[in-house]
């Protein structure tokens, strides 16, 4: 069978949708599955050894330029000749958009998705071929049943992909493996920002354990924090910017994660290492008391969480104690 899954954006969900892809390895071993996702996440993808071909979309490029620009006009044409090179059995659009299942529907093949109560625009329904009803539940528990649905298999609960995952990603750590820890401070929300005295209390607990405190960024506000923080955690180190690929193989050989309530903490957890989820906005999302083996997450809506609650939980899931020094590991 040859199937291709349709999510786009963001970061985040592309993330929560990757244990769709072990539950049809495990069920429908024979299936071949493409993926289309906005062109700045194919990289990431590419690593996913469940994917056999990425297929890249510009959409919110060709907004930006102008849908009829000439080189938007080209990019799609090319997208759509990508869509109908194979023939798919079917099409899942695990997005329930109207910009997804437009893609969907180049492919030229069935579409699958969820019917007009749960998905998130109800009018990409009416495109569909296959319309699966399904229960309110959260985010990555109602892509794999959507797919069980339309594959006809039955999903078996309490599987946590995210921990298979992590090989899938083909990835594995450097020399520096195991005494590294990455503080992923970043979030385009302020409202989701942990303050910075917490941070680099935090850093110095990691620091007087014996671990090294990492500080991704990605903006030049972001760059400015870390360097911040950096200033107050001995032995920090600020890196240089990085691509999602390229943090996904920095994250698959650290000791583990702190993050904020974005997609880098997804992408943290389906490297399999243990990630603390720092939440501090209004909004906690329907995900925010959904953990898995390797995660957990911590904070009230409008409330932050202390560096106290930060660091028991941190021991609580690090399968190796954070009190280590280097050197005895």
């Amino acid at each position: 069978m040859r199937l291709l899954i349709v999510k786009l954006s963001s970061l985040g969900d592309v993330i929560q949708t990757l244990p769709v892809l072990a539950d049809i390895a495990r069920f429908s071993p024979d299936a071949r599955v493409d993926w289309a996702v906005e062109e700045g996440y194919a990289d990431l993808l590419r690593l996913h050894g469940g994917i056999e071909r990425v297929i890249p979309a510009a959409l919110r490029r060709w907004r930006r330029q102008g849908w009829l620009s000439s080189g938007s006009r080209a990019e799609f044409m090319a997208l759509r000749e990508a869509l109908r090179s194979e023939p798919y059995d079917l099409v899942i659009d695990l997005q329930g958009l109207l910009k997804s299942v437009w893609v969907a529907r180049m492919a030229g093949a069935p579409v699958a998705g969820a019917a007009w109560k749960t998905a998130r625009e109800p009018l990409a329904t009416l495109f569909y071929q296959h319309r699966i009803s399904l229960p309110l539940l959260p985010a990555p528990v109602r892509y794999r049943l959507l797919a069980a649905k339309a594959l006809g298999y039955e999903r078996q609960t309490g599987f946590d992909a995210f921990a298979r995952n992590a090989g899938d990603f083909g990835l594995g750590g450097g020399e520096e493996q195991g005494r590294q820890v990455v503080l992923a401070h970043v979030s385009a929300r302020d409202d989701k920002l942990w303050p910075e005295s917490n941070w680099i209390e935090l850093g110095r607990r990691l620091a007087e354990s014996g671990l090294q405190v990492l500080l991704p960024w990605g903006s030049d506000a972001e760059r400015r924090r870390a360097e911040r923080l950096a200033v107050g955690i001995p032995s920090a180190s600020v890196l240089s910017p990085m691509s999602l690929a390229e943090l996904a193989r920095l994250f698959a050989g650290c000791r583990g994660v702190f993050g904020l309530d974005t997609g880098l903490s997804y992408l943290a957890i389906a490297c399999g290492v243990p990630t603390v989820r720092l939440y501090c906005g209004l909004d906690r999302g329907a995900t925010a008391d959904f953990d898995w083996s390797c995660s957990r997450s911590i904070g009230q809506p409008g409330v932050a969480p202390t560096v106290d609650e930060a660091w028991q939980t941190w021991q609580d899931i690090s399968p190796i104690p954070a009190a280590v020094k280097m050197g005895k590991q």
